[in-house]
């Protein structure tokens, strides 16, 4: 019965709330390949890029979408440039005067990289949206942030380290980031160019996941609190690819007595093959798949349960074939 109530309370906040599935009758197929048709353009004047990108499209929404897609797809991230921002961020934090005069002289350089060179981070990549969006009369904002990872903001509001993109269309407001649209750093610190379409104009429940605006408005939903931001499960690339929002636990950290039952549930705008659905801890570099059972789907909500038989603490990670899509901590206790 709490699942179900936990759904339907999802289902109707989540169905009046900006998200891609708004525009499902839209077929961006168009705008995606007019975006590949200017592929390697140059940035030497956004007016013309942005007129080419977008005078043959209806809709603000398409345009936004060869605008997105074009940006993500033709600007590498710069790891350079973001280290040294992080590391001044953390330098500067208690004297926001000076990390401003650092910042104004910095940006003269990152933007000369971001034209010249096509290589920025992710207020370079903000910046080019709301630009391109300007020219093509669309409304756009750059917001500044917490961005949560496994390393930075996992459990507190620690350091703001991220920036993104509010875009209003159809008088509506909308998120998306370019940034981690566009692809990844490897092992090595390499950019690799690999498009994550799960992060444009994302639900913003399942966005404020991983994303936490200075200016609470962008949001976009009343409900949300940081505390939700800090507390709820780990979340990754592959869990916006997949469309997954994470139902229940709704905490990363869990407490559980030995023998205890721990309901685990999701959602997905995709199908989802419950035979590919698992729950498992790393043993080293092997892992170990728990035996989960009562895995069923349930008018979209996908749950299982599984009780943990020894005191101990447990990372364990719910995958989706090979993707890790949430995390959670387990501390186990004696019954």
């Amino acid at each position: 019965m709490k699942n179900s109530f936990l759904f339907i309370s999802f289902f109707i906040i989540n169905s009046s709330i900006a998200q891609v599935s708004d525009f499902k009758e839209i077929d961006f197929a168009v705008a995606d390949n007019i975006a590949e048709l200017y592929e390697g353009s140059s940035l030497d004047n956004l007016a013309v890029l942005a007129h080419n990108l977008t005078y043959k499209l209806p809709t603000d929404v398409e345009k936004f979408r060869a605008i997105y897609t074009w940006v993500c797809n033709n600007i590498d991230g710069d790891p350079k440039q973001d280290n040294e921002v992080i590391e001044k961020r953390e330098e500067y934090k208690d004297d926001s005067v000076a990390f401003l005069k650092w910042n104004n002289d910095f940006k003269k350089i990152a933007f000369n990289k971001l034209f010249k060179q096509k290589k920025t981070m992710c207020t370079g990549y903000a910046y080019l949206i709301k630009e391109l969006c300007f020219m093509a009369n669309i409304e756009s904002e750059i917001v500044d942030g917490y961005g949560r990872t496994t390393t930075t903001n996992a459990d507190n509001l620690d350091l703001t380290n991220h920036s993104w993109n509010a875009v209003k269309l159809d008088n509506k407001w909308y998120l998306a980031d370019p940034t981690w649209s566009s692809g990844y750093f490897d092992d090595y610190n390499i950019f690799v160019n690999d498009y994550n379409d799960g992060y444009f104009l994302t639900d913003p429940i399942l966005f404020a996941k991983s994303h936490y605006p200075l200016e609470t408005k962008w949001l976009l939903n009343e409900s949300l609190e940081n505390t939700m931001f800090t507390s709820s499960p780990m979340v990754y690339g592959e869990t916006y690819k997949r469309k997954i929002m994470p139902i229940s636990p709704n905490e990363m950290h869990l407490s559980s007595k030995k023998n205890a039952v721990i309901e685990f549930s999701f959602t997905s705008s995709q199908n989802i093959d419950l035979d590919k659905v698992s729950l498992m801890q790393y043993m080293g570099i092997k892992e170990k798949q728990f035996k989960i059972y009562d895995l069923k789907n349930d008018n979209g909500l996908i749950s299982f349960k599984y009780k943990f038989k020894y005191k101990k603490d447990y990372d364990v990670h719910l995958k989706i074939e090979d993707d890790i899509v949430a995390t959670y901590t387990v501390s186990v206790t004696k019954s």
